[in-house]
């Protein structure tokens, strides 16, 4: 099963184009790989390297332009993996004692990305 979620993510970072120049979706889906067990329920709470990830993205969002191209990559992530449960997404950066202000769904509109927003999955 991690060898198919390593995979996964493997195809993930090799196919998604970078949405800006200063933060790539490479770096960001790298970064949240660790993740995708937790987020698709088959563990409990994110691991130690998933929160890592986490501190990693919001270190990488500091413009406005950068907040963009991370809700963007993570908004096309999610949309890849159907598994993801809402509620591990919205209780992720609390479990990781981080506070993330980028707002992820399927259907956001990050264009319209608003500095006190919270990260969520839909």
């Amino acid at each position: 099963m991690k060898v198919a979620v390593v995979a996964m993510i493997a195809i993930i970072v090799a196919v998604m184009p970078g949405i800006a120049q200063g933060v790539t979706c490479g770096e960001v889906n790298g970064a949240l790989g660790a993740c995708i067990i937790y987020l698709t329920g088959h563990e409990g709470n994110p691991s130690r390297a998933c929160c890592d990830g986490v501190r990693a993205v919001k270190a990488m969002a500091q413009t406005m332009a950068d907040k963009r191209a991370c809700c963007g990559c993570v908004k096309a992530a999610a949309s890849r993996h159907a598994d993801l449960k809402d509620q591990a997404a919205q209780d992720m950066p609390a479990k990781c004692g981080v506070q993330l202000d980028i707002p992820v769904s399927r259907t956001v509109d990050c264009d319209k990305y608003s500095l006190h927003s919270i990260f969520h999955f839909y």
